[in-house]
């Protein structure tokens, strides 16, 4: 097969905040660099975040108590230099994308407005109405393009060439017609975004379905943090779809099927404000104990009706349109139904704070990186803050972009030869030639239930044990799959399968993390070790993935700093 070689000095997978502010440090600094996304970028997962991008501006607020309600809000389990160095980089940060044309909603003063958001101790998320995300991924996008960077959506990349610890580049093919391509380059950035997508309700689109970790974690490479997963409590019942942290902000309201706010007994000083961990776990407990509401009784509600139609229409007009589409229900008449939803990974490929990917606790991969949600430099720690994402993922890319810039002057080259695609195409031709008895949709419908049901909100070694023999099983049954589409063109069944082999790999470190780590700490809930053990788990989980799917942990010690653990009280 005659397979194409492009070279570039740097490869950025992913167009969402962090790669796009990667790519364009690498072009301002006269690098070569090409974009491969396996969907255009303005349809990355970025655009969706609603509520806003925490800066410390307020004259009595400060870059310290930034640090110090992240560090709290991650039970501890964040790394402080790296927590110090986001939050005292981010009043610049977003003072820069401002300067490349972001508009942000504004105070009467013209200031950028700042609206409250859980576990922070002051109002600091700034905002462009509901629509954040969107607005900063637009403003990104337009001058990275502006830059002349090479952008090829519609691009799958199924493989890293990872060769003697250097990373030599990326396998992709082209989505359009199926082609493979090899792309050669002196340094990979991976900013791929998250894995909710191994959950049945979630908030994610149906492209985030982790496959960069699953890619490096099948060479050998390690994963940090995976059993840490962010329920958020707001998704919209039954489609999971995100009503932004922005609607408790503005002052949304939980309410049971008794009238009752509930939140006074779990977070009495915050309320709705409390950390999402606490709010989910809040909600969740509420549907099981009976006082659900809806047709399955199932979900809380969210009542906003009291701020009225104005501040509604002002501050929340994508979250109205979203209530109404989905639901029939308008949040200026009347409550909406909510319920916890699969949303955020903590954990991810872990990467020091210059982006260069860990080989080790003590290595890093030479010519690799990665920064956003698929990397895990670890400033959420067990936790993430509501709009912490947002702030991180430009602000380390941005950050690894330059770093990248730098050190490619000291990186060659290294050619490699049509070879290095063979794990590509032996994986295509495997699942196009199969003709078993397996569908991808019934057998990711069985692994998302289970997961939801068995690694969700809440868990226990019963459940973990019975989850881990699921996938085994779901591993076995992968092997007997058909896809009836066997056409080169735009074959979306190939990529739905290449995506679940990807789920399965990763949901085995969700797994098996969480059946380890005998506590409960951030999102990371044990219903038979309900307590915090600092003595025995203040520290990062380390796995690794033999060829046959077993996995390896050990333990790193968490990064300290001013901010002693105590009790997290909200």
């Amino acid at each position: 097969m005659s397979i194409p070689i492009h070279e570039y000095d740097a490869v950025v997978v992913g167009a969402g905040l962090a790669g796009l502010a990667a790519a364009r440090e690498l072009k301002h600094a006269g690098k070569s660099v090409v974009v491969l996304t396996k969907l255009h970028p303005l349809r990355s997962h970025s655009g969706a975040a609603q509520g806003g991008i925490n800066a410390s501006f307020a004259k009595d607020d400060s870059t310290e108590l930034h640090e110090f309600d992240t560090v709290k809000g991650s039970d501890y389990l964040a790394d402080q230099d790296a927590v110090e160095f986001m939050c005292e980089t981010a009043p610049e940060l977003v003072r820069w994308m401002e300067k490349m044309g972001a508009v942000f909603s504004r105070n009467e003063d013209g200031t950028i407005a700042q609206r409250p958001f859980g576990g922070q101790s002051h109002p600091r998320a700034c905002f462009a109405k509901d629509r954040t995300g969107l607005t900063l991924l637009q403003t990104m996008f337009e001058q990275t393009n502006r830059l002349g960077v090479d952008f090829l959506d519609e691009w799958y990349v199924a493989d890293i060439i990872y060769e003697e610890g250097i990373v030599k580049g990326v396998v992709a093919y082209d989505i359009k017609t199926s082609e493979p391509a090899i792309f050669n380059a002196k340094a990979v950035m991976f900013a791929t975004g998250g894995y909710g997508r191994a959950f049945k309700i979630n908030s994610n689109a149906h492209a985030n379905t982790g496959d960069a970790l699953s890619i490096v974690a099948r060479h050998g490479l390690p994963l940090e943090d995976m059993e840490f997963v962010q329920f958020h409590p707001t998704g919209l019942a039954g489609t999971g779809i995100l009503m932004s942290e922005a609607a408790r902000g503005e002052g949304g309201k939980l309410i049971n099927s008794e009238g009752e706010r509930f939140m006074s007994k779990y977070a009495p000083s915050k309320m709705e404000l409390g950390p999402r961990d606490l709010v989910s776990r809040s909600i969740t407990q509420e549907v099981l104990e009976g006082r659900g509401v809806g047709p399955d009784k199932d979900a809380v509600y969210l009542d906003l009706t009291h701020l009225g139609e104005e501040k509604i229409m002002e501050r929340l007009p994508e979250l109205r349109d979203l209530a109404i589409t989905f639901l029939g229900l308008d949040m200026v008449k009347e409550p909406i139904m909510i319920a916890a939803t699969a949303h955020y990974s903590m954990g991810g490929v872990p990467v020091n704070i210059a982006g260069n990917v860990k080989k080790n606790a003590t290595e890093h991969v030479k010519g690799f990186y990665a920064a956003g949600e698929c990397a895990c430099v670890s400033v959420h720690g067990a936790n993430r803050l509501g709009a912490n994402s947002v702030l991180e993922a430009p602000l380390f890319g941005r950050h690894v972009g330059r770093t990248m810039a730098k050190e490619i002057d000291n990186l060659e080259l290294h050619k490699v030869d049509v070879s290095c695609a063979d794990r590509m195409v032996a994986e295509i031709k495997m699942l196009l030639e199969n003709s078993g008895s397996e569908t991808i949709p019934g057998l990711r419908s069985e692994l998302q239930a289970s997961m939801t049901e068995n690694a969700g909100v809440f868990r226990t070694e019963e459940s973990l044990l019975k989850q881990k023999r699921l996938i085994t099983e779901y591993r076995a049954r992968y092997k007997n799959i058909r896809i009836d589409d066997k056409s080169n063109v735009y074959n979306t069944d190939l990529q739905e399968a290449i995506e679940f082999g990807h789920i399965i790999d990763y949901a085995a470190f969700i797994v098996e993390g969480a059946l380890l780590r005998k506590e409960s700490r951030g999102a990371h809930f044990r219903n038979d070790y309900d307590s915090r053990d600092d003595e025995n788990f203040l520290k990062h989980t380390f796995a690794y993935m033999n060829e046959e799917g077993e996995i390896k942990t050990e333990y790193t010690d968490v990064t300290l700093g001013k901010f002693v653990p105590e009790a997290r009280t909200y």
